[in-house]
């Protein structure tokens, strides 16, 4: 942390509040300590630190009020819909300010994303952390504001009215899988479960227990926390746990879920970290079978993890662990928030999220590649040959010969990469936020997170039709 204490700038911008029934200023919250919350809601290392604003709300409920102020990175970030969709989509139950010119970003100078602000009671900035790790850091700093302040604090709860989202069938659905018979597993990720769907929409069966959590057990009593990436095998369902950090494994003759990965904690690995011992998932977003291996999509540490199916151990495969765009050697190559995977062969095709790059990851050479992307700053939605079309945050990808298509999620399109012509087109749009491509019969199937839809596409003409999910 660091010390100081000047004036707390107002919490004013041009784009108003989500998530309460009114504005709030610094001279509103006299009397409480106030944590700020400078965050963008792409930001895997954001979300990371959700729990832990969580936890000091909840131990310090009387005297401690967390206001978000998001200040967005990509241009769909900036929009209040978008901002709403994701403060509903990780439960944050606080007040969040729209700071999309970044105005108060400026007065605070703040530098990176995560970055915590804490105020005093009486209105003044004693200090800023940026980064994860937000709980130990500030709790030590609150329990001395409360022992200061005690005369002076207001322990009367503040009202806050969050924005509760309406009841649907799919809530933020997200990655897909399919079975040898056709039928459809779907991560529905805001209800913390997997539905396996037939082709028409119909649920056959519902694993988990729909309750946010990390158990064992069977389809009615084992928990998830936003579930992600999915791969069939055999008999066995495997799930990327992506909030518990963890792998989960489902026997789906027996009904039975095991965790197989991962202890819940966030870990990280560097450069030359734990090259030839098991690792644990940091976020996993996805997954993809490749002969005897799963590959991992480990959005939180920025890298590719490999699953050897025969001892169930996780070990690094590419990706020093920094958030850059970086090709060349596994181990030398740098992701940012990997979050999507396909295959062509023996080419691991990423969804590279932050850089709204597509990369290829050959696991016969050992070589990272970006046929489509610059860089972390380099988004928009421009179509045409490889060097001049960008993309903007995609999150799913699904190759078909020498065609990727992506969910080129912050534009709300689906687009393809033809790699033989290197140009990218439109395929279809108007999705709210698509989280995963997958090619079934014939067809793209579509998960439209924020509106909680599921489609499907004609490859030929782009036509998407709406698939009624039935619970």
């Amino acid at each position: 942390m660091l010390t100081g204490r000047v004036n707390a700038p107002e919490l004013t911008t041009a784009h108003g509040w989500l998530n309460t029934a009114q504005e709030w200023s610094i001279k509103d919250l006299r009397g409480k300590i106030v944590l700020l919350d400078f965050w963008t809601f792409g930001c895997i290392n954001c979300q990371h630190i959700v729990p832990d604003l969580k936890q000091l709300e909840e131990e310090f409920a009387d005297i401690l009020v967390v206001i978000g102020v998001h200040s967005a990175k990509f241009d769909n970030e900036k929009h209040s819909e978008a901002i709403l969709q994701a403060i509903q989509k990780f439960g944050i139950e606080h007040p969040v300010v729209n700071d999309a010119d970044f105005e108060l970003w400026n007065q605070y100078g703040i530098r990176a994303w995560p970055t915590i602000v804490l105020i005093d009671p009486n209105g003044k900035v004693i200090g800023q952390h940026a980064g994860e790790g937000v709980y130990n850091t500030v709790k030590p700093h609150i329990l001395k504001l409360q022992e200061e302040f005690k005369e002076d604090l207001n322990r009367t709860p503040i009202q806050l009215q969050a924005t509760k989202a309406a009841a649907s069938a799919l809530y933020f659905p997200s990655k897909l899988a399919s079975d040898t018979e056709g039928n459809l597993y779907l991560s529905d990720s805001g209800h913390n479960r997997i539905l396996k769907l037939t082709q028409e929409g119909q649920v056959l069966e519902v694993i988990g227990s729909g309750k946010q959590g990390f158990s064992d057990g069977d389809y009615t009593e084992a928990s998830f926390y936003e579930p992600h990436g999915l791969v069939v095998h055999e008999n066995l369902l495997y799930i990327a746990d992506a909030k518990n950090n963890a792998i989960r494994k489902v026997n789906l003759e027996q009904k039975q879920v095991l965790t197989v990965a991962g202890t819940g904690e966030l870990s990280y690995y560097f450069d030359a970290d734990a090259l030839a011992e098991p690792v644990n998932p940091n976020s996993p977003w996805d997954l993809l079978l490749l002969e005897n291996s799963m590959y991992i999509a480990n959005a939180g540490n920025h890298q590719i993890l490999r699953m050897d199916l025969s001892t169930e151990k996780v070990y690094r495969f590419a990706g020093n662990g920094r958030e850059a765009l970086a090709d060349g050697p596994l181990l030398e190559a740098a992701f940012n928030q990997p979050s999507g995977l396909a295959n062509n062969g023996h080419v691991l095709f990423v969804a590279d999220a932050e850089a709204s790059a597509i990369r290829t990851v050959n696991t016969k050479t050992g070589m990272v590649l970006t046929p489509l992307g610059v860089g972390l700053f380099d988004f928009g939605d421009a179509d045409g040959h490889v060097d001049d079309a960008l993309l903007q945050h995609c999150v799913g990808v699904e190759v078909i010969d020498s065609n990727v298509y992506i969910a080129d999620t912050y534009n709300g399109k689906v687009k393809v990469l033809d790699l033989e012509q290197q140009r990218v087109r439109t395929l279809a749009d108007d999705f709210h936020e698509p989280n995963d491509v997958l090619f079934l019969n014939g067809q793209l199937w579509v998960t439209s997170t924020n509106s909680h839809q599921l489609f499907r596409i004609d490859l030929t003409t782009g036509e998407k039709e709406e698939v009624n999910v039935q619970l």
